[in-house]
């Protein structure tokens, strides 16, 4: 299979540090590969530890002026990334499909318009937060910028974590440096591009490349950051918090989850079971957040199976910038694999597998066709454990009690969903569900993405988007004094 994308690769980039672009010499390449087409598309460099500080020095120096550069400044260079981000909305959504294997109609949404959108709602929270005030004591409270920022990103969903973690830094006075995901890396040297063109002042936003476990380890070791914001795995943020804690030093991170979606027995059967199969397949179902679990009455479980059976079977896998296109590849060799063999494993377990494996006439790309689990055990690996690809697994209940019991034994709390006719028992049982965020039939982000994105338990500790995803990168000071005596 051939894509629109097999074009010459692009020119290896070096790194953005100190508001100009470095290409040292004597630093590993690493390949690029469009997982559509396994072809390589760029190279990038391996950060060693002096690049990594040249960029912290470079942040550390830009602290002061910026911080006391006026809030409405900071936010206004804010919504001038994003006026860049829309302008160049179309070749960054190319872009992204290419490096990650996301149709492009995904990508124009949630790599170009969703990032666009918390860049303007998070200036609007800079404007409008109140940094100073006096409190019932007299006491006043100042609210500071925490210092500077490490930011590590996902490969998942490029620019919008990279943006979630950039726009409250900016607009609370931190500076920053940021380490994209090594399998996808362009999209943070092109967002790298814009903020150098609208005139963020150098060394406030500082990216550099490389693989995790080296040049992110000598990050995360090197005490030169005030707060670490990372998204990824649990067995990752478990390290870098346990890091971070021996340092006293802040952290957030967003660790994924398993999240349930919970239909109850007054719920629309074929609308419900049929807007989780595409909630949980977007981005081919790498998305921290996706609806694993569909929890149904235990009547319906048949049908419930049917009906996703068809959905799964509905989508069409191909070229990303293809439009017909409706499930693009995993991101890597790597996932893929790991997708085949939790469902081998669930197979030879005797669970039912409909769908996964390989397509056929796919010589080239990492495809995995979508997969719905069904007649498996509670505690079975691919009922538990975040796959991270396109796998659904279908469970029944017997009633709400039992809902919430299945819906809640997992380590995670990402994210969860509820499907019913009646408002009330939506929101009572919403109300039951240890997680983060829950959705009631079938809504999806909220406009503007200012709700607090974050979970409970495994799944992390603080919160993104909004003023609570501002609040993380803030210091909170009380100046007392005695009062004037009139």
């Amino acid at each position: 299979m051939t894509t629109t994308q097999d074009a010459a690769p692009i020119a290896t980039s070096g790194f953005y540090i100190n508001g100009a672009w470095s290409t040292p010499g004597n630093r590993t390449a690493l390949a690029v590969i469009n997982p559509a087409t396994e072809v390589v598309i760029a190279h990038v460099l391996e950060a060693e530890q002096s690049d990594i500080d040249d960029a912290f020095a470079a942040a550390r120096a830009a602290l002061p002026t910026w911080s006391a550069t006026p809030v409405t400044e900071r936010a206004d260079l804010l919504d001038r990334l994003a006026d860049a981000i829309e302008q160049r909305g179309d070749e960054l959504a190319v872009l992204a499909s290419t490096e990650i294997g996301m149709p492009l109609s995904q990508s124009r949404g949630v790599l170009v318009s969703l990032p666009v959108e918390v860049l303007r709602s998070t200036a609007q929270i800079g404007r409008e937060l109140r940094w100073e005030y006096t409190d019932a004591s007299g006491s006043t409270i100042v609210r500071e910028p925490v210092g500077v920022v490490l930011g590590i990103t996902p490969w998942n969903f490029p620019v919008h974590q990279l943006v979630a973690k950039l726009a409250p830094a900016l607009v609370t006075g931190c500076t920053i440096v940021l380490k994209p995901a090594e399998i996808t890396p362009l999209n943070a040297l092109f967002l790298a591009g814009l903020c150098d063109g609208v005139g963020i002042p150098a060394g406030v936003v500082n990216i550099v490349t490389g693989r995790g476990a080296s040049t992110g380890e000598l990050m995360v070791q090197s005490k030169a950051y005030d707060l670490v914001s990372f998204t990824g795995s649990l067995a990752v943020g478990r390290h870098i918090g346990s890091v971070a804690g021996e340092q006293i030093t802040r952290a957030t991170l967003e660790l994924g989850g398993k999240s349930p979606a919970v239909v109850l027995d007054d719920a629309d059967l074929e609308a419900s079971v049929r807007t989780t199969v595409a909630n949980c397949f977007t981005n081919s179902g790498q998305k921290c957040n996706a609806p694993t679990r569909l929890i149904v009455p235990a009547e319906s479980l048949d049908r419930a199976v049917g009906i996703a059976s068809l959905a799964a079977d509905a989508y069409v896998l191909g070229d990303p910038l293809d439009g017909t296109t409706t499930m693009g590849p995993l991101a890597s060799d790597v996932q893929r694999e790991k997708v085949l063999d939790y469902l081998d494993g669930a197979r030879n377990r005797g669970a039912t597998v409909h769908g996964g494996g390989r397509p056929d006439g796919y010589d080239s790309g990492y495809y995995v066709r979508p997969a719905i689990v069904s007649a498996v055990a509670e505690d079975d690996p691919v009922v538990t454990d975040e796959i991270f690809g396109p796998v659904l697994v279908i469970l029944g209940h017997h009633g709400d009690d039992d809902a919430i019991r299945i819906a809640n034994d997992t380590p995670y709390g990402l994210s969860a969903e509820v499907w019913s006719n009646d408002p009330d028992r939506a929101a009572a049982l919403a109300r039951r569900i240890r997680a983060g965020q829950v959705r009631i039939n079938g809504v999806r982000s909220p406009h503007p993405p200012v709700a607090p994105f974050g979970g409970y338990k495994a799944s992390g500790l603080g919160r993104e988007l909004g003023q609570y995803g501002v609040e993380e990168f803030l210091e909170t000071k009380a100046v007392l004094a005695h009062r004037t005596q009139n």
